[in-house]
């Protein structure tokens, strides 16, 4: 059996250190407003993935409501959506996410964040596919005021 699942996500930016892009650090003067780390990337895989076993979103799962999951390292969101893949029976067959920021750009970081969410998904790099894009100056995205990453995923028993 296969499944395929969507995901998305955004956040608006603020000044300051912080941001991580599939759990890679990036040297920037902005960072993602967010309840957790921010990880707005690892934030789209998590829901692609639950989107295809059908179980909903993260939010469901770590509200931003919750003080416990404040500051939380979005790989151990992963990390937990990953665990509940593998309890029903399922692997990646392969992960496509792309990136969409005006800056910095991400080129030089494409290969560390594959090797990375390859690991975290107990899959081969091979399986793992990482874009990045700009939106042209439209929109929060394209005027710097936000980044977003959408994520498909293909799963298998």
């Amino acid at each position: 059996m296969i499944r395929i699942g969507y995901g998305e996500d955004i956040h608006s930016l603020v000044p300051g250190e912080g941001l991580r892009v599939l759990g890679i650090p990036i040297p920037f003067c902005m960072r993602p407003l967010a309840h957790s780390d921010g990880d707005f990337a690892i934030h789209a895989v998590a829901d692609a993935i639950l989107g295809a076993l059908a179980m909903g979103d993260i939010g469901r799962l770590f509200p931003d409501s919750d003080p416990a999951t404040e500051g939380l390292d979005s790989s151990l969101i992963l990390e937990d959506v990953v665990r509940r893949m593998e309890e029903r029976g399922f692997h990646v067959g392969n992960v496509d996410v792309l990136l969409v920021a005006e800056r910095p750009k991400f080129s030089t970081y494409i290969e560390d964040m594959r090797g990375n969410l390859a690991r975290m998904l107990h899959c081969d790099i091979p399986e793992v596919s990482v874009k990045a894009m700009t939106e042209e100056g439209l929109g929060p995205v394209g005027e710097g005021k936000a980044m977003r990453a959408s994520c498909v995923v293909l799963l298998e028993d």
